[in-house]
């Protein structure tokens, strides 16, 4: 891997407006583009909250029912890099809308139940929208908010996941028991065409757009060894895999091991917890330390308290404070995007490792934290999360290094 970025060439002059550091934050353009990361993340979550609804919609589904969850990712992980190579060269703006707008259809076609398999293919379809927003969205939010701004505004979107979930536990999912599963889909539709309405509006114009080379499969090979080759674009995706590897299979798989009775506090402690040490302590941190030191240190963090947490016999505060110390990854992998990649491009194709690893980490964490669960136990668990910390804290150790020897 070699450090520095690479010259970006003319195409990074190409994004009008929006390339240019602004003197002023424009937040309320900023909130509307976290709110259709809200949509984005309920993509996901609005399959999950549903389920108990949809088991009875499709009785003789068996397990073919979980491809309505998990299909929306499989996109992502083969396409996470292609949709920020896609992105930057076609513009953010319109794909980001038309992206939108294809979420809404989908949902409002997964609205009529339609028959399991057409249900199945509609997910797969909503992925390439979920795909585009996650990596349309913060790019353009890094580049509408002044450099002061920057990680107070990329550490709210890190929250767009969490809060999303939230949203639906609390409206979404009562919604679907008392009008069926449709109003649900359906409310999502409405949703992701408001966002889009709101952005069509809000979302200035790109003067004009970049060129590049045909994406022919060659060339994607190509951009996919350019960008993984790459100590600085590459970095915030691979620090991500880890950190999604253990993140989502931990907050799942946990609250099995600690007290009974602490279990339901346990369960919502935790997603609260970290997005709380992100938009405080990791906010200060990262403006007093940079983005990557802080990963680092979140990393760091997570692995003692893993091996605690595992020899203490599952202390449900243990469990609390070490997906704590994960928010310090969650807000600062985000921010570390534009303090490492300095044009729309490379931040456009950063994002889209985000999402690839993301996706992946997503996908693969729970079963085999499972398997490793079922093979040795609670210390299955602390081990799963020690070497998904520690190695998350060693691929951003490894790549500083390449970056300091590409500088020297």
């Amino acid at each position: 891997m070699h450090g520095g970025c690479l010259d970006p060439g003319p195409r990074s002059r190409a994004y009008g407006a929006m390339s240019d550091s602004p003197d002023r934050t424009d937040f309320a353009l900023v909130a509307a583009l976290y709110c259709a990361g809200l949509g984005a993340a309920a993509q996901y979550g609005k399959a999950s909250v549903l389920f108990p609804v949809l088991r009875e919609a499709y009785p003789d589904a068996g397990p073919s029912l979980g491809f309505v969850v998990s299909a929306i990712g499989l996109l992502g992980i083969v396409l996470g890099l292609v949709a920020g190579l896609v992105v930057a060269r076609l513009g953010f703006r319109r794909l980001l809308l038309a992206a939108l707008l294809l979420g809404a259809a989908m949902s409002a076609y997964q609205a009529s139940l339609p028959p399991l398999p057409l249900m199945i293919a509609s997910r797969v379809i909503e992925g390439l929208s979920h795909l585009v927003i996650v990596v349309a969205a913060p790019t353009l939010i890094a580049q509408i908010s002044a450099p002061r701004h920057r990680v107070l505004t990329l550490t709210i979107w890190s929250t767009f996941f969490g809060v999303s979930f939230t949203l639906l536990a609390w409206i979404g999912q009562p919604l679907a028991m008392a009008q069926g599963a449709g109003a649900l889909f359906g409310a999502h539709a409405f949703y992701m065409l408001v966002m889009a309405a709101i952005l069509a509006l809000g979302l200035p114009r790109q003067r004009s757009l970049p060129a590049g080379p045909r994406l022919n499969p060659a060339e994607v090979a190509r951009q996919h060894l350019r960008i993984y080759g790459s100590a600085r674009i590459a970095a915030p995706g691979l620090g991500w895999l880890f950190y999604t590897l253990g993140y989502v299979s931990l907050v799942t798989v946990l609250p099995d091991y600690v007290d009974p009775a602490m279990r339901s506090l346990v369960t919502g402690a935790m997603p609260f917890a970290g997005m709380a040490v992100s938009m405080t302590i990791g906010v200060v941190l990262v403006t007093r330390f940079g983005a990557v030191p802080v990963v680092i240190a979140g990393f760091l963090l997570a692995v003692p308290l893993a091996l605690i947490f595992g020899l203490s016999g599952a202390n449900g505060w243990l469990a609390v404070l070490l997906i704590a110390s994960l928010g310090l990854v969650q807000g600062a992998s985000f921010a570390s995007v534009p303090q490492l990649n300095a044009t729309p491009e490379t931040q456009a194709e950063a994002n889209g490792a985000v999402a690839q690893m993301g996706n992946l980490g997503n996908t693969l964490g729970t079963p085999i934290l499972l398997a490793a669960a079922g093979a040795f136990g609670l210390a299955g668990v602390a081990g799963f999360a020690i070497l998904c910390f520690g190695g998350g804290a060693a691929i951003h150790l490894a790549l500083m290094a390449a970056r300091r020897r590409g500088a020297a």
